[in-house]
């Protein structure tokens, strides 16, 4: 495994305007629906039992525990949608607050989980995880699917990623273009067990789309979700 020290590439900053979640607007506007319809059936409903009340007969009264019932019954349903409104609220409020977040990423190196890294002037750079001491068996594959390099090494194993830094070079010695490369990663202890092995990539977060949710990191031309990201460089002075 080869180390070097990672450049920057340059931020671009290409954010999405901020939009409402269909799925919320939906939410609301059934809860309003059901509001007014509820609200409408209850006033019909005291117009029926006031009207009942003032016709009843003297002799035979009306059962008094059956009104009572229906209305705990509409009052029950009426705290549920109020319930629900302050729900979808809760909801509209942690996606804003993701959407602000995820905006605070752009132009940060950023570590994540995954195995697709940019190969520009000649060097690309995954991060591996190896927990114990092994042999692990690097295959690298363009965006294609066909796999243009593979290597063998001996790697300490550690809980603290390590570096691999490829240059380019092919196995059959010819210099790769520039463009996304997919690392796999295979190992095997003293004893030829079976190694899991976390594979991170490094990179500047360009852009953010937060009219998804939860929103969009853009990092080397791939995308991932905030919550893979594992963890963020210190700015270079």
């Amino acid at each position: 495994m080869t180390t070097s020290a990672a450049t920057s590439t340059p931020v671009v900053s290409g954010t999405t305007p901020a939009s409402s979640s269909s799925s919320s607007s939906s939410a609301a506007a059934t809860n309003a629906l059901a509001s007014s319809q509820i609200a409408g059936n209850f006033q019909s409903f005291l117009t029926l039992l006031t009207t009942q009340l003032q016709n009843q007969n003297p002799l035979s009264p009306l059962d008094t525990n059956q009104f009572t019932q229906q209305l705990v019954e509409f009052a029950g349903v009426q705290q549920q949608l109020n319930t629900n409104d302050s729900l979808a609220t809760l909801v509209s409020l942690q996606q804003t607050a993701q959407s602000t977040q995820a905006l605070g990423f752009v132009g940060q190196t950023v570590v994540v989980n995954g195995s697709t890294a940019a190969l520009t002037n000649s060097s690309a750079t995954w991060e591996l995880t190896v927990p114990t001491t092994s042999t692990v068996n690097i295959t690298i594959a363009n965006s294609s699917g066909q796999n243009v390099y593979t290597g063998s090494y001996s790697v300490t194993g550690g809980t603290t990623p390590q570096p691999f830094t490829w240059n380019g070079q092919g196995s059959d010695g010819t210099t790769e273009p520039a463009g996304n490369y997919t690392l796999t990663a295979t190992g095997k202890d003293s004893s030829n067990n079976t190694v899991a092995i976390t594979t991170q990539i490094q990179g500047v977060v360009s852009s953010v789309d937060i009219a998804k949710s939860p929103p969009i990191l853009t990092i080397n031309g791939q995308t991932y979700t905030v919550n893979q990201i594992a963890s963020v460089a210190a700015p270079t002075s």
